[in-house]
């Protein structure tokens, strides 16, 4: 037949539809429509039958919503529609196969529709009410918070890589408690002239004077920072004779990596096959990475005598300060600083053949990895170890896999933490694998006989405390080197704790076949950084795209 209008349908009208379609309970909240079309091909008595349900779920929403719903014209609709059907039922149970028949199905389905587009439209207005407040005051923070950390990303992205919040000067100023005042008295007058209820207004006055603090803190950064910009931009630059314009082939391939991954994404067949797309990427840079290296530990060493002569002149300078001193050196002393000189250079020797395999050690994980798992059409009917580690018959290679995996993620991580978040995270991954153990996919050494398995909801209550005060001591150390002092080391072990504490989270959401795939992550990041990253000077941009890359790569890994 001829082409028809496409008819326009609501959003909600959805939900209704695929309840009905796929033969479950509509849900309670739901304020939309059957979409008839799709029923079109039933018969009238499903037909019916169908829209009475959604009719009925409207009527019961509209009963819990509004006190006088009797005198709702949806109701009143919907109920003079019932009694058209009872009607049409004793017709269709006498046997009544008559025109009559049709024509009053079509009348009560026509009525059926018509009380459902005013109970939906009725309980629109009256369910779907906005807490415009608290969603501006969200709004709000939200946006500062996106606009502080877009204004110090230039700044946290540069080769010295510094990402500094001001928060002593807001604090202290006088635009902060101006701000703090005026807040308050706005949220005063709205909460004292709201007519419904508003989850913001109904929040104590402590909570809500601490989140008009949040604002105007927020806020006094945020001019604080644009200030320091343009400050920044008045003063000459220190070195105006250097010029770093040019780009490297890393930044090159890291550039043009990342648009051709989102320009890939407007293809279907592109997007099925994602995963191919970040390995090829993956390989690519790993290969680039061996280049830069053999360029910086052979080609630019033999350009540049002084890389061969530096211990030497050290050592010089420490024998013509000794002369200026008048202070003798034995001819002992010779052979000492050769012995030093000689243990440097073999440190120096090993780290650069380990730095050349690093690359290629890299790209051994990540082709061990993706046997972990098979990704693709292409290889999902193939059965990889993560398929044999979870059967049933495996438990104890899963169970001792798993605790390999646990011991290996404390080594990685605990480097760099303080003694106590070390027994922190030590006892947070006993937690992650008695979760484990109490949900049945591992087992304890002295287990023989079966368990009863449980949720394992006390054991992962006991992980989560343990992750939460990782991240609370890091924040706190964090915050004292911001505030109270300028303390580097007090910083970067505050990062490390956050970052531990986010380790130990994943390490309780990963499933326990795929905990090797967070070990060598952390392996390889621990590797790239030492390295790679350090011996050939990334900036920190360069290490972010670095870390987007493997990170999507990782996520197709699991």
């Amino acid at each position: 037949g001829p082409l028809s209008q496409p008819e326009h349908v609501q959003q909600t009208d959805l939900a209704s539809t695929l309840a009905i379609g796929l033969g479950v309970p509509i849900s309670r909240n739901s304020v939309g429509n059957l979409i008839l079309p799709v029923v079109g091909g039933k018969t009238m008595r499903e037909q019916l039958r169908f829209v009475h349900l959604n009719g009925f779920q409207l009527s019961r929403l509209l009963q819990e919503n509004t006190p006088a719903y009797e005198k709702d014209p949806g109701y009143e609709h919907f109920k003079i529609a019932e009694k058209s059907h009872g009607n049409w039922i004793k017709l269709y149970l006498e046997g009544n196969n008559s025109e009559i028949l049709l024509n009053l199905g079509k009348k009560v389905l026509k009525q059926y529709l018509e009380a459902l587009k005013t109970l939906s439209s009725s309980l629109s207005k009256q369910v779907a009410q906005y807490d415009m407040y608290s969603m501006m005051v969200g709004t709000v923070i939200i946006m500062e918070v996106l606009l502080l950390l877009l204004l110090s990303v230039p700044k946290a992205l540069s080769k010295r890589a510094e990402f500094e919040v001001p928060l002593s000067p807001p604090l202290f100023s006088l635009l902060f408690y101006l701000m703090c005042l005026l807040l308050c008295a706005v949220h005063v007058i709205v909460c004292t002239s709201a007519e419904s209820l508003c989850y913001f207004c109904s929040m104590s006055w402590l909570t809500a004077v601490g989140v008009m603090m949040l604002i105007s803190a927020l806020m006094c950064g945020i001019l604080s920072t644009i200030a320091k910009i343009f400050e920044n931009s008045r003063l000459p630059p220190k070195n105006p004779t250097v010029s770093s314009s040019s780009w490297s082939e890393i930044d090159v391939l890291i550039l043009a990596g990342t648009i051709g991954h989102v320009l890939s994404l407007g293809a279907s067949s592109f997007i099925e096959e994602e995963h191919q797309t970040w390995y090829f990427l993956i390989n690519t840079l790993c290969l680039v990475l061996c280049q830069d290296l053999c360029r910086n530990y052979f080609l630019l060493k033999e350009c540049d005598p002084r890389h061969s002569t530096n211990v030497k002149q050290n050592f010089d300078n420490i024998g013509e300060s000794s002369d200026c001193k008048n202070i003798d050196i034995p001819a002992a002393s010779n052979s000492k600083l050769g012995k030093i000189t000689s243990s440097s250079e073999f440190i120096k020797g090993s780290e650069k053949w380990i730095s050349l395999a690093t690359p290629w050690i890299i790209l051994i994980c990540c082709r061990l990895l993706r046997s972990l798992n098979q990704t693709g059409v292409q290889w999902a009917h193939r059965p990889d170890f993560g398929h044999w580690l979870t059967s049933s018959e495996h438990k104890s290679e899963l169970s001792f896999l798993a605790a390999v995996s646990l011991l290996m993620i404390f080594f990685l991580v605990q480097r760099r933490c303080s003694l106590v978040s070390k027994i922190a995270l030590a006892l947070g991954l006993l937690g992650v694998y008695s979760y484990r153990a109490a949900i049945g996919n591992v087992v304890f050494p002295w287990q023989h006989g079966g368990k009863d398995i449980s949720k394992g909801i006390t054991e992962a209550r006991f992980v989560y405390v343990f992750v939460l005060g990782i991240v609370f001591t890091g924040t706190k150390d964090l915050l004292k080197s911001q505030v109270i002092s300028a303390n580097s080391s007090m910083k970067s072990t505050g990062l490390w704790e956050i970052y531990s504490g986010l380790v130990l989270l994943a390490a309780l959401l990963f499933r326990p076949h795929n905990l090797p795939v967070l070990v060598f992550c952390l392996l390889i990041q621990t590797m790239m950084t030492k390295y790679i990253w350090r011996p050939l000077k990334f900036d920190a941009a360069q290490i972010t795209i670095m870390h987007y890359w493997f990170g999507q790569a990782f996520f197709y890994f699991q």
